[in-house]
């Protein structure tokens, strides 16, 4: 009997240990838990996200304009094609994140840790990029016309794939 009851025990861990997964159908909040969830051409705009686990979440060809994403952590998250334009990402870990053709215009992102991130042809005009970690960070073909560098230096207009 013992050994009967330890394994429904067992059993009952692992069919709930899949409930990582339930919290991709959470709405949008402070703090939510979206790790490795697909929102991928969702409408997120202006969604407070501040402090969300993300890590592995893809957001590709979605719309987080205007949306607070602050201290939140996106380690390796996919915002491919993903307009982000006005967001605040202060502080967030964005370390190895993709934001291929993301359109991050006047996006917050100072002290964001973006090391590793890709940055391929994004729109960066008019990002703040003031105290952001940006070692061996992707920046090939990314408009970065009006950013603020991470110096505090205005780049200058036709700063592509480097602040000028």
């Amino acid at each position: 009997m013992r050994y009967e009851s330890a394994a429904c025990l067992v059993l009952a861990a692992v069919l709930c240990g899949g409930a990582a997964s339930a919290a991709c159908t959470d709405p949008p909040r402070t703090g939510v838990n979206w790790g490795r969830c697909y929102l991928e051409e969702q409408n997120l705009e202006g969604a407070s996200l501040k402090g969300a686990k993300l890590r592995e979440a893809r957001f590709n060809r979605a719309s987080l304009a205007g949306a607070e994403l602050g201290n939140s952590d996106a380690r390796h998250a996919k915002f491919v094609s993903t307009n982000l334009a006005d967001a605040g990402l202060e502080g967030a870990d964005l370390r190895e994140a993709d934001f291929t053709n993301a359109i991050l215009r006047n996006a917050r992102l100072s002290g964001a840790d973006m090391r590793r991130a890709r940055l391929f042809r994004a729109d960066l005009r008019g990002a703040n990029l003031t105290g952001a970690k940006l070692e061996l960070t992707d920046f090939l073909n990314a408009d970065l016309t009006g950013a603020i560098w991470t110096d505090g230096k205005l780049c200058a207009t036709g700063s592509i794939s480097q602040c000028k």
